[in-house]
């Protein structure tokens, strides 16, 4: 019984890029920092409904809105959520939410908005 002799792999060198920190900047999608505070506050409000251990339907009567809607959220599924809204959700959930506003850090291109969970304020 002859055997197959196994060819080694020659890999094409792999080019890196250092990322943004943004997906959305880097993806070259409009409105990047905009959409990543969106899904920073989604991931926040999804975070909160687990812990909590809470049904799409329970959620749902918490944060005021149909089961559909917290599919949607839980999914990731934002276009339909403005920042605001979501926002209102964190509020429902019993979480504060503090906005900053400070100069753009030299160097940057443009100013961004970023979204970070604390313990306490």
């Amino acid at each position: 019984m002859a055997t197959k002799a196994k060819r080694a792999k020659v890999e094409e060198p792999t080019e890196v890029e250092a990322g943004s920190g943004n997906v959305f900047e880097d993806l070259g999608l409009p409105q990047a920092s905009e959409r990543l505070a969106k899904a920073e506050l989604a991931r926040v409000i999804r975070k909160i409904v687990k812990e909590k251990n809470w049904t799409q339907r329970r959620a749902a009567g918490v944060l005021g809105v149909a089961p559909p809607d917290v599919s949607d959220l839980m999914r990731g599924k934002l276009a339909r959520f403005s920042q605001e809204r979501l926002e209102r959700f964190l509020n429902s959930l019993d979480m504060d939410v503090h906005i900053q506003v400070g100069p753009r850090a030299a160097g940057k291109k443009q100013a961004n908005v970023t979204v970070e969970l604390v313990a306490a304020f």
